[in-house]
């Protein structure tokens, strides 16, 4: 069994790592080049590689990618191969025996980030960070589940939803990959999965129509990739309950800088008021 004082290791290193950094560097900034660095940081070549990697595992994945990975060779080594990476998803729960990943550091990185990309997606800020709103008949209304001739979500968590008009009511969100923290070199060449769900649902007193359309975009903006779905139409006696739509993006090649997520609907019998198409729970996910 491993010794005690092995927990303190983490610590030992990560200060040799920024000593070895900023020997002659009193600005703290990283050299410009490290290729003389060829030998491990004194007192740790006797180590075994494994008992290496497991101390290494216990440094924050961001000091292992900008720090230790500099260090020496060995360590750069350790740092971009897959077993220091499949032990820390192991230990932080990120990972399942059916798990597999091409590239296990972005595995890591991914799955740390994964989060709905969508801000208020339910309407409990009512219309806040929803742009591009198009405001048919009555225009947009967010109302407490279950709502009028309507029945509860799905998931406990969710208490309100956005419902359209009697003319077509639209919303959209633009959301910047860069500034959610996917960097150039990860969408470019890695190209991770990009999740998009919806849920709609209609009144069982009247009838609606619903549209999902969602676009991957360059940096001005130009269509890389999109999915539209078909106008759902929803019959006038339907049972309220609520539907899943849903779309993967995939091999969608590089430069994919934002994503632009659209839906709307109306009700198909034009009464006044707020007897369209309800929507909530939208989400994008960046997938590890």
């Amino acid at each position: 069994m491993p010794s005690n004082n092995i927990f303190i290791f983490p610590f030992f290193i990560l200060n040799q790592c920024l000593t070895l950094l900023r020997v002659g560097n009193p600005d703290h900034s990283f050299p410009p080049s490290l290729s003389d660095r060829t030998q491990p940081a004194p007192g740790m070549e006797s180590l075994p590689e494994a008992v290496l990697i497991r101390i290494l595992a216990s440094i924050p994945a961001v000091d292992l990618v900008l720090v230790c990975r500099l260090v020496c060779c060995q360590w750069k080594n350790l740092v971009d191969g897959a077993e220091l990476w499949i032990l820390k998803c192991q230990q932080e729960g990120l990972t399942t025996a059916e798990s597999d990943a091409e590239n296990w550091q972005n595995f890591y990185f991914l799955s740390k980030k994964r989060k709905n990309l969508i801000k208020n997606p339910c309407g409990e800020e009512d219309l806040e960070h929803w742009g591009e709103v198009e405001n048919g008949g009555d225009g947009w209304k967010v109302e407490e589940l279950p709502g009028d001739f309507g029945k509860e979500f799905p998931s406990e968590e969710v208490h309100k939803y956005f419902v359209t008009s009697y003319e077509w009511c639209r919303k959209a969100q633009l959301i910047d990959l860069r500034a959610e923290g996917y960097w150039e070199e990860l969408m470019d060449t890695t190209q991770p999965k990009i999740m998009v769900r919806d849920w709609y649902a209609g009144r069982s007193d009247a009838g609606c129509l619903y549209e999902l359309c969602v676009k991957l975009l360059s940096e001005n903006e130009d269509v890389l990739a999109e999915y539209k779905s078909e106008t759902v139409t929803i019959p006038e006696d339907n049972d309220a309950s609520w539907t899943e739509i849903s779309h993967t993006f995939s091999s969608y090649g590089p430069g994919v800088r934002f994503v632009r997520f659209e839906h709307g609907g109306q009700d198909t019998l034009f009464w006044k008021g707020w007897y369209g198409v309800r929507v909530t729970n939208s989400s994008v996910t960046v997938e590890p």
